[in-house]
């Protein structure tokens, strides 16, 4: 699994995934997370940088020059990277943005870590469990759902995490087939909770 290095402040938006040096003069591909790239992703925008403790970045920000679209792909150019090499030091980082609490312009299915933890999980309108952590990494995010046979790694996808209502309090899930009932009836096997199962 990932190396998870420590993420910003709940005050932050996790907005993008740095992937691919594109060309020679420091252009960096980018996988966006946000359904406004015209509102995050604006000439002088700064981003708080999501890397290893080993990397050269780690602590440090990057500031947008511009983004670009190359056959339908997001190309972003950033103040200090003049080449190839320095952005492929950034390769993976993970793009954070302030986020103002008043801003109007929020994005649907964009939560903060502190709205999810402590929402409880319902399948089937039953309640499972509860959101314990939230980790992010490069491929998905990974949701560890507390239940009365021990935690379950629940990745936080559409396809599983149907339906988000912070409101409520709750936090709909169709899990494939397993998912829960394998810790469950290997529970009750062995008489006690167990490890949760290993989610690649």
């Amino acid at each position: 699994m990932a190396d998870a290095s420590p993420r910003p402040p709940s005050t932050q938006l996790r907005v993008g995934r740095l992937t691919k040096a594109h060309g020679l003069k420091g252009a960096i591909k980018v996988e966006l997370y946000t359904d406004a790239p015209e509102l995050r992703f604006v000439p002088g925008a700064t981003f708080t940088l999501q890397v290893p403790t080993s990397s050269p970045w780690h602590g440090k920000s990057l500031e947008l020059i511009e983004l670009k679209w190359y056959n339908s792909h997001a190309v972003a150019f950033f103040k200090d990277v003049p080449d190839r090499s320095v952005a492929e030091s950034l390769l993976k980082a993970i793009l954070w943005i302030d986020h103002d609490d008043s801003d109007s312009t929020e994005e649907e299915d964009a939560w903060f870590d502190h709205q999810l933890v402590g929402l409880t999980v319902l399948r089937d309108s039953v309640p499972v469990g509860t959101v314990s952590q939230i980790d992010h990494f490069p491929a998905q995010d990974l949701l560890t759902v507390a239940t009365s046979h021990g935690p379950v790694l629940v990745p936080f996808v559409k396809a599983i995490v149907t339906v988000v209502d912070v409101k409520a309090g709750t936090l709909t899930v169709n899990p494939p087939l397993g998912l829960f009932e394998a810790i469950a009836d290997d529970a009750d096997e062995r008489g006690g909770p167990h490890e949760a199962p290993h989610i690649e």
